[in-house]
């Protein structure tokens, strides 16, 4: 029983201060990576949501065009989608 309580004193000695130190090493590489791959995923977030703006300002100029051409009467509807078709977008 004595030899029993000497391993287990010496695993409280050696080996939890041990597991503690290597454990933090791993512990924070883990952090690193886990910060490293939210940087990633908030640059494509980001990305993703500057396209979607800019693809909602071209359907929402288009809205525009389309609203013109409805509520103007008197103008040649055929002439007025020509114009504005060879109308560069800002």
């Amino acid at each position: 029983m004595h030899r029993i309580t000497d391993i287990f004193l010496a695993f409280i000695i050696i080996g939890i201060p041990t597991i503690l130190i290597f454990g933090q090493g791993l512990i924070k590489r883990l952090i690193e990576h886990r910060e490293k791959r939210m940087e990633i995923e908030a640059r494509m977030t980001a990305e993703k949501a500057a396209q979607y703006a800019a693809q909602t300002e071209r359907l929402e100029q288009r809205v525009r065009v389309l609203e013109r051409i409805v509520t103007d009467k008197g103008i040649d509807v055929a002439d007025e989608i020509d114009r504005l078709r060879d109308k560069p977008l800002n």
